[in-house]
This record gives structure tokens, sequence and C-alpha cells, in this order.
């Protein structure tokens, strides 16, 4: 077992699966990473044929739960993995790291190792503004019961992570270690049904709204009081 666990939910991109895994052997990186994949995924096939392929790479795992949406998805397999790693990472399944000096998630390791803290790196689209992927020490997930705040879904949680991490005073942004994001807002992927999805006019009000009331209503500092105290401070 890796000390880092990767955590990536998916749905209807089981293509996805071996080019993430070719980013993994293309930048020398071992951390173990779980696909999180709706039973009721249309392409659920295709995510079966997947798991058997990867079958016999020890850093592989799927888990074929019913379906909660990102942040719940997230949510679910972070509290349960959160025992057994030092540390635990977001990605999308539209991230793809990208080769560097040092293999990224040894850099993640090394920035985590002094204690909790939260670290990110360029996603060559939203940059420093907001940690579309993510990694932490798994003791932030043991203490708030969650990696992101429940009362989103998909959108608002990149702002909330980075929110967390400077309330902590235990942030560290790696401008030069890429985990590009293949997005179509930087037209590098085309609108797929999971990007109208997410990204619809009644899901952006959704997550907004939810994000202003956690960061604005007490949620954020209610969140903030127990990682300071994480800390020490």
């Amino acid at each position: 077992m890796d000390e880092l666990l990767v955590i990536i939910p998916t749905r209807g991109r089981p293509h996805a699966i071996p080019e993430i895994m070719q980013a993994w052997d293309d930048t020398g990186a071992t951390a173990d990473v779980l696909f999180c994949v709706d039973k009721d995924d249309p392409e659920l096939s295709g995510y079966k044929q997947q798991a058997k392929a990867f079958a016999d790479d020890s850093r592989v795992r799927f888990v074929f739960w019913a379906r909660r949406r990102l942040v719940g998805t997230l949510n679910q397999a972070a509290v349960k993995n959160a025992d057994g790693y030092r540390y635990l990472a977001f990605m999308g399944d539209d991230h793809r790291p990208r080769p560097a000096d040092m293999p990224w998630d040894e850099r993640i390791r090394i920035c985590l190792s002094g204690g909790p803290g939260i670290v990110y790196g360029n996603d060559l689209l939203q940059g420093e503004k907001m940690a579309t992927a993510v990694a932490m020490t798994s003791d932030i997930v043991e203490t708030l019961d969650y990696m992101a705040p429940p009362a989103m879904v998909h959108l608002c949680v990149d702002l909330v992570w980075v929110e967390w991490g400077r309330g902590m005073q235990r942030i560290t942004y790696l401008d030069d270690m890429v985990i590009e994001h293949l997005h179509p807002a930087a037209q590098k992927a085309v609108v797929d049904t999971g990007y109208a999805e997410c990204n619809s006019p009644e899901q952006v009000a959704s997550d907004s709204a939810a994000y202003y009331e956690y960061r604005d209503g007490g949620g954020l500092e209610a969140d903030l009081t127990k990682l300071r105290a994480l800390v020490g401070g």
C-alpha cells in the first residue's frame, strides 16, 4: 500500500482509465488510484472491462457504488479510506499529471510530510485560483468527516479547498507541478453528457448558492475552527 491514494470519481468515460494510467506510467507515479464508478452508468460494461484489464496492477482499484454525484462519491471514498492512507487526493477523470523532474506524487508526499495541510498544482486552466485537483493529509478528512462540503454537488469545492488551506495557513501551490485539466473551457474536450449536466445553469446556480451559504453562513468558519485546532493554532 502506498501512503497516497488518488480518488477519481468517473462517469461515462471508461476510455479515460488507460489514459490516466498511462499518465501514471509517464510520470513515474506510484500512488494508489481508486476509480469510483456508478452502478447505473450507461458505460458500466466498459468500466468492468477496464477493471479486468488492470486487475494485475497493484496501484489500481475500482468500486461500483450507487450514484451520489461527484461530491457524495468523493466523500464516501475519502471517509472509507482515511484510516488507511496518510494522504488523500482528488482528480477528475479529465485530469492528467504531466512529467517533470520529480514525480508529482512524490512532491505531494514531501509537501504534506510536515503535518496537516493541502497542496495543489497547476491545471493549466485555473492555476493558483482554484484547486481543481487537490491533495491533503487524511487527518483533515477524519476531522471534518468529509473531503468536500456535502451541500455541494459538483462545482465550487475547488474554491473551498483553497479556503481551507489558507485558513489553516497550511497550503502549498506548486506552479510547476502540472496536473492538466482537459476541460471544454480550455478547448481540450468536447461537451459530453457529463459536462452538460454538471455545468448546466441549474447546477451552477445550485452549487454557487450552496458555496456562498457555506462560506458566509458559518459553515466555513466552523470547519476552520476544527482545522486550526488540528494544526494546533
